[in-house]
């Protein structure tokens, strides 16, 4: 198998435990061959991936965000991105699952593109903002949904944070209204991520080789969790780390070390180098 372009998960999969890259991972990467596309896939923001690739070196590059939402391609030599693909939750769905959490203790942080909207400065922003690196626009969500609603747009993701049980009661209240529309993912116990019903990692992920003239089976790429499922079917060579659920490991092709034991730089160096 030839082997062409690299594409990764970021959370649980590339990070290492303190959610940094490993000495070991950047110079791993650093080793490709230029013409060798990485690609990194997640549910963050733009600015939340920068910071990663410009650690590897291969910054400014293509990028999947919001788990296939808003994909963006950098030209050789551009510093402004061509959008790919853009579909986003409208504002008719934005205001319901607003309302459903009204009376809770429930954090409703808003995306779309590169600006992040956040209710307040409370420990689920202060959290994020350490982890992501990336900073929060502080607005109410009712006024940021009233002026999307007049400029028809809407949330290429909707992050829902706050106490267990209060999360695991919204996720089977929004399964029965919105299953249909939208992707309801528990990202973890007091995390619920909500995107469009119709993208994918894997449909992202194609647009962008389109751009190389590579074939998604000239691809090794790299996840954890249910949203990396379909990608890693799709692609020719699809690994799982070590702690991703058994789900994931069921469709990979092989099972690596755990991320925090460099399981995506070890099985590079096994395959690409």
């Amino acid at each position: 198998m030839i082997l062409k372009a690299f594409c990764t998960d970021i959370d649980g999969t590339l990070l290492n435990k303190d959610r940094q890259l490993s000495p070991k991972t950047i110079a791993t990467i650093q080793r490709l061959p230029k013409d060798f596309p990485v690609v990194l896939a997640s549910s963050r923001m733009p600015s939340a991936m920068y910071h990663l690739q410009k650690e590897l070196g291969v910054h400014p590059s293509s990028l999947i965000c919001y788990n296939g939402g808003y994909v963006l391609h950098y030209a050789d030599g551009a510093h402004t991105p061509e959008v790919l693909e853009t579909v986003m939750i409208p504002v008719s769905i934005c205001q319901p699952i607003l309302e459903m959490t009204q009376g809770t203790q429930v954090h409703m942080s808003l995306y779309q593109e590169d600006f992040w909207y956040a209710p307040q400065m409370d420990q689920w922003t202060e959290r994020e903002e350490k982890i992501t690196k990336a900073k929060a626009i502080l607005q109410h969500p009712a006024q940021v949904l009233e002026n999307w609603q007049q400029a028809d747009t809407g949330a290429h993701k909707i992050m829902l944070m706050g106490p267990e049980e209060e999360i695991h009661a919204l996720e089977q209240a929004l399964n029965k209204q919105f299953g249909e529309e939208i992707h309801i993912y528990r990202s973890k116990d007091t995390y619920l991520e909500l995107a469009p019903k119709a993208i994918s990692k894997a449909s992202g992920l194609e647009l962008i080789l389109q751009k190389h003239n590579i074939q998604l089976s000239e691809v090794i790429a790299f996840g954890d969790n249910y949203n990396d499922i379909h990608m890693l079917q799709e692609v020719g060579l699809g690994i799982a780390v070590a702690n991703a659920r058994d789900e994931v490991k069921a469709v990979a092709n092989e099972v690596t070390l755990k991320s925090i034991e460099d399981g995506v730089a070890v099985a590079v160096e096994k395959y690409c180098l």
